[in-house]
């Protein structure tokens, strides 16, 4: 039997601010454990929590950036409930009133299609610590580093359909979040990780099926593969009549399954009640127009740039808007060579396969834009071919220095000159008679495969330095 998999995200992004939202404490990640916690962090008597008006200020620009209701006037909430390292015995979290309302958010697919899912919310509230299990046997050691620190969950409609699209989905909102320049999005790190709502209905069905939970998934791959082992389970249990349990269960990524944690919690057992301590959060028009003002271009809107001004298909346009450094990277090589089809090529091609191969982030790549502008200029002017520029790359890479340099250095200026080509051509047709018989005696398809072939002994005659048009064109008069 069919089933329709139906699934929502609740995405913990982390702000980047320097201090928490409600200490002066830093935020900076790889501390020594239990560094970076202040009195208010460790919720010693007496401490009263002073809001971080930065934190406002991206979760506003976040509510902009997907035309999401903006909360005028938001409140906070205590959220109870008991971890060891959640020093308060609660969590100050926003309930009732978020500072971001409804909004909806584009994603494409990889077959090009886009499609809308719905926000549901987004809403300002404090990480807690975190538990230590290793070089602690039989214990558990606490590090409040993260307590206090600013996030902004983001609780999507339970419009996603598949793991693709939730994968889609989260590399959509990390691109944006990184565009906003709200977060880091740095997974590894924790400053972007999901909680996924998954259940399963009958097609056509409207009703939801009841939902398992799976906690703190915090990289693209693992959030694909927690969904399938998920939804495999569910399956199993519904064919077989049973009942899925609503729970909140874990991703083993080792064993690749899910595993049940606790029974899941609603919003009753956490006893939400108004965060006395702390104002409503006010704000006025010409803060929200001021932030709007100050929006970068963003991704769905620098691709579409992309289709329209620099003729890109919508895939390769999406390759390079998905992220603002590498858009960014490319419009500077469009920039200084004035080609963007060559450039889209170069930067895709090129450049990301060797970052990818070198483990290396654009930000360290050892050719930089003006580089490779550098180098695809001596290609339309004809200095080098695209084969013989594939080895200046790889010495640019190396550190050897810019474009004209090693082509100079190396002796790798293309060979344009008609006598100097006629002679390899005459060199080659006449040391291949067997192959121009053929040729003479083929038909017109079996013809442009052997030209093919002499075209190739040229280029390695010349150790890819001739001019592959020149070369074409002498050898369609020669071979008559």
């Amino acid at each position: 039997m069919q089933w329709e998999v139906v699934i929502g995200l609740e995405v913990h992004l982390q702000l980047a601010t320097a201090s928490k939202i409600f200490s002066g404490a830093s935020t900076h990640f790889g501390a020594e454990p239990n560094t970076q916690a202040c009195a208010v962090d460790l919720a010693m008597p007496g401490m009263l929590p002073v809001l971080n008006e930065q934190a406002v200020r991206h979760a506003v620009m976040f509510g902009l950036g997907i035309g999401a209701e903006i909360g005028m006037r938001s409140v906070f909430d205590r959220k109870n409930y008991f971890y060891p390292d959640l020093p308060k015995g609660y969590q100050i979290s926003q309930f009732q009133a978020p500072i971001v309302g409804r909004g909806s958010f584009e994603i494409q697919l990889e077959d090009g299609s886009c499609r809308h899912i719905g926000i549901t919310r987004a809403h300002l509230e404090e990480d807690a610590g975190k538990s230590l299990h290793e070089d602690f046997h039989g214990q558990t050691g606490i590090d409040l580093n993260r307590a206090g620190t600013p996030l902004l969950e983001i609780v999507s409609e339970p419009d996603l359909r598949s793991a693709a699209e939730a994968v889609a989905y989260l590399k959509a909102l990390h691109s944006l979040v990184t565009y906003l320049g709200i977060s880091d999005g740095n997974m590894a790190e924790g400053s972007m990780r999901c909680d996924i709502n998954i259940s399963l209905r009958r097609p056509g069905s409207t009703t939801l099926g009841t939902r398992a939970e799976i906690k703190n998934v915090n990289s693209f791959r693992f959030v694909e593969k927690a969904i399938h082992h998920e939804t495999n389970r569910q399956a199993e249990i519904l064919e077989d009549g049973g009942t899925v349990v609503q729970e909140t269960r874990l991703y083993d990524a080792e064993r690749d399954e899910t595993r049940s944690m606790r029974s899941k919690e609603v919003a009753n057992d956490y006893r939400y009640f108004p965060e006395p301590d702390l104002l409503p959060v006010v704000i006025d028009e010409a803060f929200v127009a001021q932030l709007r003002d100050s929006l970068p271009e963003l991704p769905v809107a620098r691709r579409q740039r992309f289709v329209d001004a620099h003729g890109l298909s919508q895939y390769d346009a999406g390759v390079l808007s998905a992220n603002r450094a590498l858009a960014d990277f490319y419009e500077a090589v469009v920039a200084d060579c004035g080609d963007a089809k060559i450039a889209a090529n170069w930067v895709q091609v090129e450049l990301l396969g060797q970052l990818n191969r070198s483990d290396l982030p654009l930000a360290d790549s050892p050719v930089s834009a003006a580089a490779l502008a550098g180098l695809i200029r001596r290609i339309l002017d004809q200095s080098i071919s695209g084969k013989i520029a594939k080895q200046v790359f790889e010495a640019m890479w190396a550190g050897e220095g810019d474009a004209d340099h090693i082509i100079a250095s190396h002796g790798l200026q293309q060979v344009s000159d008609s006598g100097e080509l006629e002679a390899m051509v005459d060199e080659v047709v006449n040391s291949h008679p067997e192959q121009l018989a053929q040729y003479l005696a083929a038909d017109e398809g079996k013809r442009r495969k052997l030209v093919g072939f002499f075209v190739g002994q040229v280029m390695k005659l010349s150790r890819g330095q001739a001019n592959p048009q020149m070369v074409n064109e002498l050898l369609a008069r020669k071979l008559v």
